[in-house]
């Protein structure tokens, strides 16, 4: 029980400090001098800068501090449920506010830009299906653009997980609050270190950038400028030594010039979404879904003939609800033996 759990003393000053939404880097500087609980001492007698939002937090009993976060899990650095790969991390965040489930198997980032062209959301889209379905998680930040072309192919493919630059009870942009939710009916997850009710100011999310690393086995990068989030992302990746891919576009556009210049310095090309495939499998060892895979090319392969098929005939050729047969279909797409085009499927 998240509640029995958080009564711990060292634990309800641990959860306070991260109520009071100060900078990552800020919280990182005052657990490395001093423990919680002198934290909590030291700011309760004026010894620390506070904003009134984060004093009126001090003033909070313990109850009203454990109501803040009823609904959500509270995970912390040293738990069972802090993801691995995050706690290595030097610049690890010590407290995680969760809805749904992180997942266990090894993740990829895909990031990229919001003002993203429609190829862009095209390999954004297919790259999310195909990682999804071939049973790695897809991490990303839930932003307009690549991100969310990316992490909404992943709802029917497999699993994602969205890392916040505010709190998880206020989704950005608000039109993927519908999105959040299906990433958790699906098994994943909606993370944030920032406290509910934080709001996603600009300087929340150049940190979170080190979580979506941080989380990843390796990092995908699908159209950025120069300058931007998915830049400081792939900055992290460097620093993590995760994998790191980006996908080339035309030199003399402006969203493609980030991706050209980590190619030029030694990012693994991605020349088509089987190739990104092939790499990922390399650096992550064979996909969670390999067997289940090879099964929905061989089924589908045989369901939609010479000819090809419309995606809205298969459900009644395979005997098996829409939402199996969207499954079925990623997972053969991914393999490279089909294409998907329009709601049309043909052999390739």
């Amino acid at each position: 029980c998240v509640q029995t759990r958080l009564m711990d003393p060292a634990r309800l000053a641990r959860l306070r400090i991260a109520c009071l939404a100060l900078h990552p880097d800020r919280v990182r500087t005052l657990l490395a001098a001093h423990d919680s609980g002198t934290v909590v001492d030291d700011a309760r007698r004026g010894r620390l800068k506070l904003t009134e939002r984060a004093r009126s937090v001090l003033a909070w009993s313990d109850e009203q501090l454990m109501e803040s976060v009823s609904g959500m899990d509270v995970v912390m650095a040293g738990d069972e449920k802090y993801p691995q790969s995050l706690a290595e991390l030097p610049d690890a965040p010590d407290v995680l506010f969760v809805r749904g489930t992180i997942p266990t198997a090894p993740m990829v980032a895909v990031v990229g830009t919001r003002r993203c062209t429609t190829y862009g959301t095209r390999v954004a889209t297919a790259a999310g299906r195909a990682i999804a379905a071939a049973g790695w998680p897809v991490v990303s930040g839930l932003a307009r653009g690549i991100d969310g072309a990316a992490q909404r192919a992943t709802v029917a493919a497999g699993q994602s997980v969205a890392v916040l630059g505010g709190g998880i009870d206020r989704i950005y942009p608000a039109e993927h609050d519908r999105l959040a939710d299906d990433i958790i009916e699906c098994g994943g997850a909606v993370v944030s270190e920032y406290p509910p009710g934080s709001r996603p100011d600009a300087w929340r999310f150049p940190p979170r950038n080190r979580i979506i690393s941080g989380l990843s086995g390796a990092v995908v990068v699908i159209e950025a400028p120069i300058k931007g989030g998915s830049l400081i992302t792939a900055t992290h990746a460097l620093e993590h030594g995760r994998p790191l891919f980006a996908v080339p576009g035309d030199i003399d556009r402006e969203t493609s010039r980030g991706c050209n210049l980590l190619i030029r310095d030694g990012a693994f090309p991605v020349l088509d979404i089987d190739d990104l495939m092939t790499g990922l499998s390399f650096c992550l060892g064979p996909p969670p879904r390999a067997e289940q895979a090879s099964m929905s090319t061989h089924v589908v392969y045989e369901a939609v003939g010479a000819t090809g098929r419309h995606m809205d005939e298969l459900p009644a050729l395979l005997a098996l609800p829409p939402s199996e047969v969207l499954v079925l279909v990623s997972h053969a797409e991914a393999s490279g033996h089909i294409t998907v085009e329009n709601g049309y499927v043909e052999r390739r």
